[in-house]
């Protein structure tokens, strides 16, 4: 069993910066981490994965060139770093937890997400 918890959401101009963390309550070696987020009235939607290794990354095209996501297992840590923000990028954001033996796995399906968060909310402001 893994617990998710995210943080560092909040409200920000439109071209700042956030860096949201996803904390877990045990080791996430042997999975991949993913972020997703939801804006209001509207699907869950993927963002960003990371393999276990960190070595895979891949990101929805939205997001590419202005978002960075990264991992630190010994802190049991997932990062999502976030520059050059849009009004479009306000939404609940999502960390997940995907089991996988591959350490060069990632995953763009929320199907395949084991554990999710509860999420934390990102407001950016025209």
């Amino acid at each position: 069993q893994v617990q998710l918890v995210e943080s560092g959401g909040g409200l920000v101009q439109a071209g700042g910066s956030l860096r949201l963390a996803c904390a877990a309550s045990r080791r996430i070696s042997s999975y991949a981490m993913g972020w997703f987020r939801q804006p209001p009235g509207k699907e869950r939607e993927f963002v960003a994965t990371i393999s276990w290794s960190g070595y895979k990354t891949y990101y929805s095209d939205s997001v590419k060139g202005r978002f960075t996501i990264s991992r630190d297992n010994a802190k049991n840590t997932v990062y999502l770093h976030m520059n050059s923000l849009k009004p479009e990028d306000t939404a609940v954001y999502y960390c997940a937890a995907d089991y996988n033996a591959y350490s060069d796995y990632v995953s763009s399906s929320s199907s395949t997400y084991d554990y999710w968060g509860q999420g934390t909310q990102v407001t950016v402001s025209s």
